[in-house]
């Protein structure tokens, strides 16, 4: 079983700058696409390659909307989006490709808070803090 590296603290750094740039040109409606003009998206993290040359962008369309059809705007717009972040990331080396994918994150605190909240696992938990 193979371990993964936690990300270093440059590729932390320059997904945070990532994905600040793209939360901007996002908000300004700078993407000519239908389908990214309604929608509200909310950018939750990118996760940067080891070598910075692909970002992974996790999406998640505010509203409760499928995320599938979002992404694939994206993704279709990918290379306008690169172009029109390369000034505002013009310290790095090279640019970015982007993966665009959905945050699923808020599903599973979600489902495990359900869990949390369902009879047997609260009789544990209170039996739990009996003993101590």
């Amino acid at each position: 079983m193979t371990k993964s590296k936690p990300p270093s603290q440059r590729q932390l750094r320059v997904g945070e700058l990532v994905r600040h740039a793209l939360t901007q040109l996002l908000q300004r409606g700078e993407v000519p696409d239908p389908v990214i003009e309604k929608t509200v998206i909310s950018i939750t993290e990118v996760s940067m390659s080891p070598d910075l040359k692909i970002a992974t962008v996790f999406i998640s369309p505010l509203g409760g909307e499928d995320p599938q059809p979002v992404i694939k705007a994206l993704a279709a717009n990918q290379k306008f989006i690169r172009g029109r972040l390369s000034p505002a990331l013009s310290q790095m080396k090279y640019m970015p490709e982007f993966r665009f994918r959905a945050d699923t994150s808020f599903e599973n605190y979600a489902k495990i808070d359900a869990l949390l909240h369902e009879p047997e696992v609260a009789r544990d938990l209170e039996a739990g803090k009996d003993e101590e």
